[in-house]
């Protein structure tokens, strides 16, 4: 899972417990995501990469640099 991007569909923020759709499997899946910087705000539609993973579905991101 570290270093798979996906797409914001529900805004990560402090406070906030976010949703990011991430293509695997053949498929893409829903995992609950949260910042990997304390405080960051990340918009929908934004492109992250996972940098910690914890099962079964949460994951910490940070901005892709496209």
């Amino acid at each position: 899972m570290v270093g798979r991007q996906g797409r914001v569909t529900g805004r990560i923020g402090p406070g906030l417990v976010g949703e990011v759709m991430v293509p695997i499997r053949g498929g893409v899946e829903a995992f609950y995501a949260y910042p990997s910087i304390p405080d960051e705000e990340i918009l929908v539609g934004s492109i992250v990469v996972i940098v910690e993973y914890s099962p079964p579905r949460t994951v910490y991101v940070a901005r892709a640099i496209v």
